[in-house]
């Protein structure tokens, strides 16, 4: 599964955020690969593109970085998966 990561760090975290990002790589947990990941130019905050096969390892991911910063996860779908499904809605199978 895809699943779109988007953080927020807060500016009494920053540092923090900063240091371990530094020492960590912020490299996922084992279960999860990240596909790509893109910071926001002047904040604290961005997103990342990650795959996993299960959601478990997607939450102990963001528990390990919700001491610093505040992290959204959605699942997500390609075009290719999405497409079949929009063409149902409007009655277009």
């Amino acid at each position: 599964m895809l699943f779109i990561v988007r953080w927020s760090i807060s500016p009494q975290h920053r540092n923090s955020a900063i240091e371990r990002f530094l020492k960590t790589g912020g490299a996922p947990p084992a279960g999860v690969n990240m596909l790509g990941r893109w910071h926001a130019v002047g904040g604290s905050s961005g997103f990342g593109i990650a795959e996993a096969d299960d959601p478990v390892s997607i939450q102990k991911w963001v528990l390990e970085w919700s001491d610093l910063m505040s992290m959204e996860v959605h699942a997500a779908l390609t075009d290719e998966q999405a497409a079949p499904l929009l063409a149902a809605a409007l009655g277009k199978r």
